[in-house]
């Protein structure tokens, strides 16, 4: 057992290396998850409503192109393993297709809407690329539950630090960049995106190494298997429910805080404040995470990353009746809702790793990439949903670009803003303590099957050697 444990162990260097390919990564999609419902509506001009359906409709296509792309990802052989040739790749296509997203402010008319639909779309496409095999390898870096707990700390924190930095520098840099016209701000904005990306997808490529190798090698995965592999699992059904209504809520949250300071409130330099200590707040919940793992019950962990974002709106709630205006109020809303899903992303990530196992276990086919890329098609799709109704919520309550909003509008803005998340906190919260039941004497058990399939493995590969 002491050897399984020493194989199992993740390096230092393996940890900081996973975590900077995140920042990178983290970078080129906090821009587009922070800003680009601004930068559509507000600099290129596009209608919020169009902009929401675009957002969905994106991700319809990404419910038939994510699972597909996790299985290619299982499907790969090469002297590189499965995971790092796609991230590699992934990473300098989806670069392209960044920079031709912040170039939309460049047309007009009806171009500029197929323009805008083309890009995005390609966006979210090229981005499946590298980010399902990069979390999927999580599963192949280690056997070990806690050695997956300790190693999700540093792609999670080096993920926060990125949005961190983006929200709280973003606007400044676009103002300083553009001297004055945002558009060229935000693309030159893109462009040193791109650098970082590219930079850190390199280090991923060169120096993360996947090292558990379970499952049948010589299989090739079918789109059969993908249906089969994903809809016969309940627990990654259960899993879904509750990350996605929690996903949801926190991006309704995020999306309209920017419109919620500059126009309900009427203090839009509110809004880097909000994002920055957000920042710093899910840098804490990431690194916390392995701490309250070791110290509660597994099965409290949801409920704990879920009191905060609720607790966030009411924070809001509060402030938007008493002090609409206070600096601390604001930060306070921004830290319980970014505590709260650090916790609740470090947790998910590690549950779906725990899918995995139990995939394997119950169905003999081992896919880490199919079943992870259920994750990148729930944030996108979380944060898509999230636009749509930001989209047309707007719509709905009569918001017009650069203009002194209406009374009728002001108020709306604070009501979807702070109550529409509470129910999706509600749904989550729901759905995990029905259906979730990975935990505990269950987990136990898929874990001591999988070690033992992994020394069988070894003993195998060890006599096929000699």
């Amino acid at each position: 057992m002491s050897e399984q444990r020493v194989e199992d162990k993740i390096l230092l260097g393996t940890k900081v290396s996973y975590g900077l390919g995140a920042l990178g990564k983290d970078f080129a999609y906090s821009i587009t998850a922070t800003f680009l419902m601004f930068y559509y509506t507000d600099v290129a001009g596009i209608s919020a409503a169009f902009v929401g359906t675009l957002f969905l409709v994106a991700r319809a296509i990404d419910a038939f192109t994510d699972p597909i792309m996790g299985m290619i990802v299982d499907n790969t052989r090469s002297k590189f393993g499965k995971f790092r040739p796609w991230i590699l790749i992934g990473t300098i296509v989806n670069s392209f297709a960044l920079l031709a997203v912040f170039y939309t402010h460049s047309f007009t008319g009806t171009t500029l809407y197929v323009y805008a639909a083309l890009t995005y779309i390609l966006w979210g496409v090229t981005y499946t690329i590298m980010d399902i095999p990069f979390w999927s390898m999580i599963p192949a870096l280690s056997a070990r539950r806690v050695e997956r707990e300790k190693l999700v700390v540093w792609p999670r924190t080096f993920a926060s630090i990125a949005g961190l930095i983006m929200g709280g520098t973003g606007l400044y840099l676009v103002a300083e960049l553009g001297d004055g016209d945002q558009g060229k701000g935000f693309f030159l904005l893109s462009v040193l995106v791109v650098i970082s990306f590219i930079l850190s997808g390199l280090i991923t490529f060169f120096k993360v190494k996947e090292k558990v190798v379970l499952g049948n090698q010589v299989q090739k995965f079918t789109l059969a298997d993908v249906k089969n592999i994903i809809f016969s699992n309940d627990q990654l059904k259960a899993l879904i429910g509750s990350i996605l209504t929690f996903s949801m809520a926190a991006h309704l949250v995020g999306g309209f805080a920017i419109y919620y300071f500059t126009y309900a409130i009427g203090r839009g330099d509110l809004f880097p404040i909000f994002a920055a200590v957000s920042g710093a707040a899910e840098i804490a919940g990431v690194l916390i995470f392995p701490w309250l793992c070791r110290y509660l019950p597994r099965h409290l962990m949801w409920y704990v990353a879920a009191f905060f974002p609720a607790l966030a709106c009411l924070i809001l709630f509060v402030t938007g009746i008493f002090s609409p205006e206070s600096v601390w109020l604001a930060g306070l809303a921004g830290a319980a809702l970014r505590f709260g899903t650090g916790i609740g992303n470090g947790l998910g990530t590690v549950m779906l790793a725990d899918v995995v196992d139990y995939g394997h276990y119950r169905s003999g086919q081992r896919s880490e990439s199919i079943i992870f890329s259920v994750q990148t098609m729930l944030v996108k799709f979380a944060g898509a949903f999230a636009g749509f109704f930001i989209g047309m919520g707007l719509t709905f309550i009569g918001y017009v670009p650069n203009v002194e909003q209406s009374e009728e509008t002001i108020f709306g803005l604070r009501a979807l803003m702070i109550g529409s998340p509470i129910i999706f906190i509600a749904i989550s919260v729901w759905v995990y303590k029905a259906y979730y039941r990975l935990n505990g004497s269950l987990r136990e058990e898929v874990e001591e099957n999988i070690s033992l399939m992994q020394m069988k493995g070894n003993a195998s590969s060890e006599t096929g050697l000699t």
